[in-house]
């Protein structure tokens, strides 16, 4: 598979991605060797680059992670994981319901300070029973998670003392990049315009159907050498369903403007043979600032099904006949939160 490189590091990643959420149980549980199975599928199909977060289950995808990765040489694969959550345990049973299925017993707290970060990354490896992490992603920062006013004090802790420690770690080479991994594209701007960072981890906001990142995220990534990597690129999985009963767009049940245009777009795919996950899946690799296109699934025959949409290449004429259906993400207001 061919390789792009992270921002202006020499690091190089896969153009498709692991992402692991599904195998912390999102939504579903994902037994041991359902995982292996999956992350086994990824790597037949050539995928080196595997994201994860303490978040997802709690610590159980960090374990899953860990233990199939070093079963693999070192040299093959990069790592991402995540900071700004740091994980205490609770008694089993008392894990809130945070939609992972069997999660481990633990819960999170938010702390994007210095020591937190420094802390998140000694636990990340103790949960991976790994010794190197190649990206970490600030992970949920901004107002889609906490509310304007929670978030103010969320970045002004970041920008004050968390940055710090993410240049300590690449300086001295324990880690190749950071960045940003998040739903939104406004805290992206936010921290762009005070510190440089290598890479965003993007969910929902460059896809087929939302260009929420178009006007001021990716001419901002080109002129400072931020890649983008694109996760969500179903937009919680309509562009993949079409615009079924029960279909969501970004996490909530899809609106009738919503499944108007998914349904439009569904008949342009169709008229050119091809089912509209293709062109969905496609889409962001057309972008030069993107590195990699971030998949994620706890089956195999739904990985594999998936990177069969990646070959082969679809023509250039088909992606902008769905220009004119594309939507941007509303404002969130001064106190949504969107989780």
């Amino acid at each position: 598979m061919k390789t792009r490189k992270i921002g202006k590091t020499e690091l190089k990643v896969t153009e498709i991605s692991f992402g692991a959420a599904a195998l912390g149980g999102l939504y579903r549980a994902c037994p041991r060797e359902q995982a292996m199975e999956t992350l086994e599928a990824a790597w037949a199909s050539g995928i080196r680059y595997f994201d994860v977060a303490p978040w997802y289950g709690l610590g159980l995808a960090e374990r899953h992670v860990g233990d199939f990765l070093r079963a693999k040489p070192e040299s093959e694969y990069v790592l991402s994981t995540k900071v700004g959550r740091l994980l205490r345990p609770v008694p089993t049973g008392t894990v809130p319901d945070y939609s992972y299925v069997d999660p481990l017993s633990f819960d999170a707290d938010y702390d994007y300070s210095y020591d937190g970060i420094m802390r998140s990354v000694d636990f990340s490896y103790a949960r991976l029973g790994l010794n190197r992490v190649d990206i970490l992603y600030v992970h949920d920062i901004g107002s889609y998670t906490h509310g304007a006013a929670k978030n103010a004090v969320h970045l002004k802790n970041f920008l004050n003392s968390g940055i710090k420690a993410l240049e300590e770690l690449k300086s001295s080479g324990a880690i190749k990049a950071f960045g940003l991994g998040v739903n939104e594209v406004p805290v992206c701007l936010d921290v762009m315009r005070n510190a440089d960072i290598d890479a965003i981890l993007m969910a929902g906001r460059y896809t087929l159907l939302d260009r929420s990142a178009v006007t001021e995220l990716l001419p901002l990534c080109r002129k400072k050498g931020t890649s983008l990597v694109v996760g969500g690129v179903f937009n919680s999985g309509i562009l993949a369903t079409g615009p079924v009963p029960g279909s969501h767009f970004d996490y909530m049940p899809a609106t009738p403007h919503v499944l108007a245009k998914v349904g439009a777009m569904e008949d342009i795919a169709k008229r050119h043979g091809v089912v509209l996950a293709a062109p969905a899946l496609q889409f962001p690799l057309r972008e030069p600032a993107v590195s990699s296109v971030l998949i994620g699934t706890a089956k195999a025959s739904s990985l594999k099904r998936n990177m069969e949409l990646f070959e082969p290449a679809l023509p250039d004429t088909i992606f902008p006949e769905f220009d004119h259906l594309t939507l941007v993400a509303p404002p969130l207001g001064e106190d949504a939160v969107r989780v």
